[in-house]
């Protein structure tokens, strides 16, 4: 018998409340890495992520119902069989509130500075 992993399990359901929506992204927490793939040592309350695709250095801004952390990718992952799109060290996953109970959420993942067109309007 084949279990989902649990990122998929997540995604699956939010696809089902929301069917008309993209599909969500989804990100877990990892924290018991020795070394990452930079060859840096894993802190596990660093603001770092794990992307399977993104050059090493990227910045990204992880949002979780309007709780938003900044990381930088440093290491590779998480396995594409867990449905999910992005490993968050247990310090960024604890900011936007998945880390220690949850563990698995839907977030949304936009690049760091914002593009301008993403940038809020001031008014003067």
């Amino acid at each position: 018998m084949d279990i989902p992993a649990p990122c998929a399990l997540v995604a699956a359901a939010i696809m089902a409340a929301q069917p008309a929506q993209k599909p969500p992204t989804v990100a877990s927490y990892y924290e018991d890495d020795e070394f990452v793939a930079t060859g840096a040592k894993y802190r596990p309350d660093g603001l770092t992520a794990a992307h399977r695709t993104l050059p090493f250095g990227t910045k990204l801004t992880v949002c979780r119902h309007r709780r938003c952390v900044v990381v930088t990718v440093n290491d590779r992952g998480p396995a594409t069989w867990t449905g999910c799109e992005i490993d968050l060290s247990r310090g960024a996953a604890r900011i936007i509130g998945i880390y220690p109970d949850i563990g698995v959420d839907a977030v949304r993942i936009r690049p760091y500075p914002p593009t301008p067109r993403q940038r809020p309007r001031v008014s003067q």
